[in-house]
Formats: structure tokens, C-alpha cells, sequence
């Protein structure tokens, strides 16, 4: 990662680019680490590291598509492997938007789509919510604290706000998604009558 941090922009760009493929550090801690260094480019920094992650998302899907069982198993045993495969086919969308929050490796969200044939418009519309959610969190502390941002990120308070904003945009979702499914057997009830 220090190799990285000696590029500025640039690596944190290329680190949160791999982040979404299979690099095992959150582009997260280099994010931080930069804008700790410059409060006032914290923007500019959530910005690169976005769209970084936003064009590595289809290439980490690509390689899910291609050979995504045999990379999942090298980082996964079978039993996480199960329980991620079996929370994609019911709650693909939610898991994609709280996946772009936690400290689990956003790679996992990218290459399980791709082996679950999961729509790739659907994974890049979710990940960009979620990921620019985390990334301009960051970068708007930042700017707005300068370093007095390092205590609010340093320790377990914006994992558990990511956590907690994660869960009410998934249970949001969810929401709206069960309101609409009534409304259509309604209309479909209504339409046999």
C-alpha cells in the first residue's frame, strides 16, 4: 500500500480499480491515509477512488463469469461460500447495496455476481449507490473536519454508520420492492376478476 500512497490520486485510482477485482486491502485505508495528508483534496480523492472502483466492478465480474468458483474457493471455505451464494439468489440487490459498506471486500460482491449470471447493469447501478456513499463519506469528513476527520474514521464509528446507513437504504429498498409486488398481484387479482 505504500507503493501506492506514492503516487497520490493516481494509486489510490489504480488501488480502488483493483479493490474491485482481487486486491485483499480496502481502497478504503488508502482514501483515509491521503486525505488525512490533504483535508482539502478529500473530494478530489473520493471522486478518483469512485470512479476507480466504478471501472474495475465489470472487469471483477468478467473474471466471476469466467472462473469465479475456483478464485471464491481460494478466499472462501465452502460453508461462506454457501451462505454468500445463498443470499445473492434471494436478496442479490440488497447484498450488492450493503456490500458496498462493510468492511467485506467489495471483489467478493463483483466476482459472486458474475458466477450467479447476476445482470451486470443491475450489480454497476447498485455498487455505484453503495460505493459512492462510502467513498464520499469519507471524503466529505474530511473536508468538512480536516484532521480532526482521523478519530471519526480511525476507530469502529463510520464502519458501524456505514453499517447502520446500509442497512436502512437495503431495508428501504426492500420496502419499496414489497409494496410494488402488491401492487402488481393486486392488479392482476383485479384484472382476473
Amino acid at each position: 500500500m505504500e507503493f501506492l500512497r506514492s503516487f497520490g490520486d493516481i494509486g489510490l485510482f489504480i488501488h480502488s480499480m483493483i479493490d474491485a477485482i482481487i486486491f485483499p486491502i480496502p481502497a478504503f485505508f488508502l482514501q483515509v491515509s491521503l486525505s488525512a495528508l490533504n483535508p482539502g483534496n478529500a473530494l478530489w480523492l473520493a471522486t478518483i477512488g469512485f470512479i476507480g472502483c466504478m471501472i474495475g466492478t465489470p472487469i471483477g465480474y468478467a473474471i466471476g463469469k469466467t472462473s469465479g468458483n475456483l478464485i471464491l474457493r481460494k478466499f472462501m471455505k465452502q460453508k461462506q461460500l454457501d451462505s454468500v451464494t445463498e443470499m445473492f439468489r434471494r436478496h442479490g440487490e440488497a447484498a450488492i447495496m450493503i456490500g458496498s459498506f462493510t468492511p467485506i471486500p467489495f471483489k467478493i460482491f463483483t466476482i459472486v455476481s458474475g458466477c450467479m449470471n447476476y445482470p451486470l447493469w443491475k450489480l454497476i447501478g447498485y455498487a455505484a449507490i453503495g460505493r459512492a456513499a462510502k467513498f464520499y463519506a469519507v471524503g466529505i469528513l474530511f473536508y468538512i473536519y480536516g484532521h480532526a476527520a482521523e478519530n471519526m474514521v480511525g476507530g469502529s464509528t463510520l464502519t458501524i454508520s456505514m453499517l447502520a446507513a446500509g442497512a436502512v437504504i437495503a431495508l428501504c429498498w426492500l420496502l419499496v420492492r414489497k409494496i410494488q409486488r402488491r401492487k402488481k398481484e393486486k392488479r392482476q387479482t383485479d384484472i382476473s376478476q
